[in-house]
């Protein structure tokens, strides 16, 4: 499994963040070919005095070359360019191959 990850930043306007996220770019984000599963969530908090994010969103995708190819596709290219419609206070994007905990 390889995981994305979007660390959203405080925007300008977080009600037309919230709205716009939900009604225009997730639907978006549900046509990206490979996407095994996704989530986000608004309630980013900070363990400690840190400044926290304001929005998170997880996509997982089989692997590297997956994830590689939905982003190269047409959907992921309107993906990634829809992001200057609402995140305003930037956004920080990671990857990385999922290591499975064992107890």
């Amino acid at each position: 499994m390889h995981k994305l990850v979007v660390l959203y930043s405080k925007p300008t306007d977080p009600d037309h963040f919230r709205d716009y996220y939900v009604t225009k770019h997730l639907p978006l984000v549900m046509e990206w070919p490979g996407l095994l599963g996704w989530r986000y969530s608004f309630d980013v908090a900070a363990t400690k005095a840190e400044e926290s994010y304001f929005a998170v969103f997880e996509g997982d995708f089989a692997d590297a070359a997956a994830l590689a190819a939905a982003r190269a596709s047409p959907q992921g290219r309107r993906v990634a360019a829809d992001v200057a419609n609402y995140a305003t206070g930037g956004a920080v994007v990671i990857h990385y191959p999922v290591q499975d905990g064992t107890g």
